[in-house]
């Protein structure tokens, strides 16, 4: 698996490459925002990791640009404490987080969370599909219809709307939620999930003329809206 970081700091990304290389990956580096964008919709990459603190184009308009092109799993580096920033990246496309300064082996987990992720179940799993009404979901493509026509969704929305359609006759809580599609348990604290499911619902809104299909179940979780 190929990992791209885009980050300005040298001595870091040259200290994660040699690291990552232990684990099992490649990976490459791109210092400046023009270089990442470019980079990272070339289709050489398996999952980006992105820090938020870029000189120039900073890392959120970098993610922008490469969100309006590509689906590619993005990991942001956000500092510590700066939950803005993250919950704007996370609304903005971004797969997960990590803290920064970043814990290698920290990482690395996210790194291996988000590619199972993209993988998906295993093969006799893969091979079935869900409908909910015109809404159509086929594991093993990674592909998502409604009335025929393709939906783009991050590798984050397409496993949440896979794990309600799995669901679709309970309450997936949001614990449950941040253990199948972020890979850790959910801090109290932690609005990831609800990001996630927000930008799903701004997609499936759009693309259905207004039809809505996840229900929140305040205080615990979301299930798929039987009308």
């Amino acid at each position: 698996m190929h990992v791209l970081l885009i980050d300005d700091d040298i001595e870091l990304t040259e200290m994660l490459i040699n690291y990552l290389a232990g684990e099992g990956f490649k990976a490459s580096a791109v210092h400046t925002g023009d270089a990442a964008v470019e980079a990272a919709l070339s289709k050489r990459h398996s999952v980006v990791v992105l820090d938020i603190m870029m000189p120039g184009i900073d890392g959120l308009e970098v993610l922008r640009r490469i969100r309006q092109r590509s689906c590619v799993p993005i990991i942001m580096l956000s500092a510590k404490g700066n939950d803005m920033d993250r919950v704007v990246g996370l609304e903005m496309g971004a797969d997960d987080y990590v803290p920064k300064p970043c814990n290698p082996r920290e990482l690395v987990a996210r790194l291996r969370a988000v590619l199972r992720r993209t993988v998906g179940q295993a093969r006799e799993t893969m091979a079935r599909s869900f409908a909910f009404g015109p809404l159509r979901l086929l594991p093993a493509q990674r592909r998502v219809e409604y009335d025929g026509a393709v939906l783009e969704l991050t590798v984050s929305e397409f496993n949440i709307l896979e794990c309600l359609m799995r669901e679709a006759d309970r309450v997936v809580t949001k614990d449950e939620l941040s253990l199948k599609v972020l890979g850790r348990p959910r801090d109290p604290y932690d609005r990831s999930v609800d990001v996630h499911v927000s930008n799903l619902r701004q997609k499936l809104h759009a693309a259905m003329r207004g039809a809505s299909v996840i229900e929140t179940v305040r205080g615990v979780g979301y299930q798929m809206r039987q009308d």
